[in-house]
């Protein structure tokens, strides 16, 4: 996508920037920017993505983020080697605190995020992609929770994914530590479409379209009411939802749209 002048970060980022930003037609495209370690999560690309995040979420021109790496991967998960060279509990205790603030701000902000998949999307990589709203994975795409395959049971990706698929799947990804494929993530619930490599961004655009057709109010007050929600009982549920309906049904944009489609019935 082609640079705007909505800059919510690095007006003029360089190519070593961890996180690089591009901004079309209400879409802005963050990229995961470390293509030889396949865009695994330090530190510094955490932090970076956070503030990337925060500002966007304040900006309401920009109407949906685009989440993609660089390279041949998508997002590896989390740095290993970086990890190791501080072996303490308290270090680790605030790496994925980090992280998984990160995680909730996708579910948080008012923008849907669309994950753009392409190679490999492994541990908090795969929990990447689950903590996103939507999801287009290219026909090569592979995913795992491969955490146990070194001895680490991979909690924090859990958390997502769990809220994604069914739990027999759930337990099996990340038990096994085994790769799946585009389609087994397509029929599990892990992604939305598929596409193949040369025509992925063609496909997120038609997707993207479809929701920027659609009224701005909607789409947050939409987002906002699923995630409270489903945390929810049922009766919890139908209250909240009811009180989100009396309030959206107050809108201009309801107040238009239900006109509109009132006089084309008549």
């Amino acid at each position: 996508m082609k640079p705007s002048k909505i800059q919510t970060l690095d007006a003029n980022p360089s190519p070593e920037s961890l996180v690089l930003q591009e901004y079309e037609n209400g879409v802005v495209t963050l990229t995961l920017n470390r293509p030889k370690q396949y865009n695994a999560l330090s530190e510094a690309m955490l932090d970076s993505l956070q503030e990337h995040l925060d500002a966007i979420a304040k900006i309401e021109a920009i109407r949906i983020v685009v989440l993609q790496g660089a390279g041949k991967a998508f997002c590896a998960g989390h740095d290993l080697k970086e990890m190791i060279n501080v072996p303490e509990e308290k270090y680790y205790h605030t790496l994925f605190k980090k992280c998984s603030k990160m995680m909730m701000t996708l579910n948080q902000m008012p923008q849907p995020i669309v994950a753009r998949i392409h190679g490999i999307a492994t541990a908090a990589g795969c929990q990447l992609v689950a903590a996103c709203d939507l999801a287009v994975a290219a026909e090569d795409a592979r995913f795992a929770t491969s955490g146990i395959n070194v001895g680490l049971f991979c909690s924090t990706p859990a958390v997502p994914i769990s809220r994604n698929i069914p739990r027999k799947q759930a337990m099996e990804l990340l038990l096994t530590g085994e790769f799946i494929d585009a389609h087994t993530a397509l029929s599990w619930g892990l992604i939305n479409r598929i596409s193949s490599l040369e025509k992925l961004d063609e496909e997120i655009k038609i997707l993207a379209d479809s929701i920027l057709a659609k009224s701005p109010e909607a789409v947050s007050t939409g987002k906002k009411m699923f995630y409270k929600q489903i945390e929810l009982n049922m009766k919890e549920a139908y209250a909240f939802a009811s009180e989100t309906m009396a309030c959206n049904m107050m809108s201009k944009d309801a107040n238009k749209g239900i006109k509109s489609f009132i006089n084309k019935l008549n």
